[in-house]
């Protein structure tokens, strides 16, 4: 398997990773950010529990963000014993960086396109079908719940890698429950709602590793895509390369000190019936440094029946605009579209005349 990890740096893009020039970035930028920028929200986690006023405010941001971007950036005071901590997030970026630095030796037991393993290394995307390949390297891990049977999965080089990874899921998969008791309660559903097999599936995660570009202007980190799941919780690090769709272009979601870039998949979009939807996102590259972030995904379980709450439709106003299904269908259907957020909801929405 070719690894850009694994080549030294390159003079120039090789011919089959430069997109034709409808499809690359630096010409699809609609102009400057006109000075839009992602909201920070701050959790203030150690009082969430203890104030009610504070924490209805919290939750009405968090929706208020939702509607208008898809996106947020989440700020989690950290006090002992709970939050997820700078060392603990630094920690697992630390180990993960090692791994990617391991001799090629070393990394190629975990070389696979076998989409069912519970730990493996790729290069570009499953989506590029042998086209042009996307700048970019990743592990793709289930990272929780965290036991000795999931963990034997994991390398056990560096020596770092299995404590920290398995801090830093359990930290995040604490910080995605808060986020969607925040999510029902600013939507108006029960704290509870998401809790279950909507969000008890195996918690997946990407580390996604895009190496120093020596022309970003040809190529692309990461294809424009929706994600398939409920939510995503990104530890982008200090280095810029996430761009969200907004407004009909692209948005620089620049990086936030101490702070998680949250956004809603797509079931989130059905679930809500539309009113918090999953926005396309992509990531870009650069020249002058490796970059590297983070995915945990939170997803329902593969048997979980999934449409529009009750609680968000009304047959007169606002009736169902997504069919019921099982999870497992739309995994399979997302396949399919490969990744296409208009093609792959096309096959769950309720049409009327």
């Amino acid at each position: 398997m070719e690894l850009l990890c694994n080549a030294p740096a390159h003079a120039s893009v090789p011919d089959r990773y430069v997109f034709p020039p409808e499809k690359r970035a630096a010409l699809q930028l609609d102009g400057p950010d006109d000075g839009v920028t992602l909201p920070v929200v701050d959790l203030h986690r150690a009082a969430l529990s203890c104030d009610d006023g504070l924490r209805r405010r919290v939750a009405a941001e968090i929706v208020r963000a939702g509607k208008e971007f898809g996106f947020f950036q989440a700020r989690a005071h950290v006090v002992v014993n709970h939050g997820v901590g700078e060392d603990v997030v630094r920690g697992f970026r630390d180990a993960a960086a090692e791994f990617f630095a391991m001799p090629e030796e070393e990394k190629l037991p975990y070389c696979s396109d076998d989409q069912s393993k519970p730990f493996r290394l790729a290069s570009s995307t499953s989506y590029d079908k042998s086209e042009t390949r996307y700048w970019r390297d990743y592990l793709k891990l289930q990272c929780h719940p965290v036991s000795d049977h999931l963990v034997c999965h994991w390398p056990a080089e560096p020596a770092s890698f299995r404590p920290r990874l398995a801090e830093f899921s359990d930290a995040v998969h604490e910080l995605a429950q808060t986020l969607l008791r925040l999510v029902a309660e600013g939507l108006g559903l029960s704290a509870g709602f998401f809790a279950g097999d909507l969000s008890g599936g195996e918690t997946q995660m990407n580390v996604n590793y895009y190496p120093p570009c020596p022309d970003p202007s040809l190529t692309l980190g990461l294809l424009p895509h929706c994600d398939r799941h409920l939510l995503t919780v990104l530890s982008q690090g200090d280095v810029a390369g996430l761009q969200g769709r907004y407004n009909g272009r692209w948005l620089l979601v620049r990086p936030v000190p101490g702070a998680f870039v949250i956004n809603f998949g797509h079931q989130m979009e059905i679930v809500t019936n539309g009113a918090l939807a999953s926005v396309e996102h992509r990531a870009i590259t650069n020249s002058a440094v490796a970059r590297m972030s983070v995915a945990t995904l939170i997803m329902p379980k593969m048997e979980c029946r999934i449409g529009p709450a009750p609680e968000m439709v009304d047959d007169v106003t606002n009736p169902a605009k997504f069919r019921e299904f099982a999870f497992s269908e739309f995994m399979e259907a997302y396949d399919t579209a490969a990744a296409s957020r208009e093609d792959v909801l096309e096959s769950f929405r309720i049409h009327r005349d």
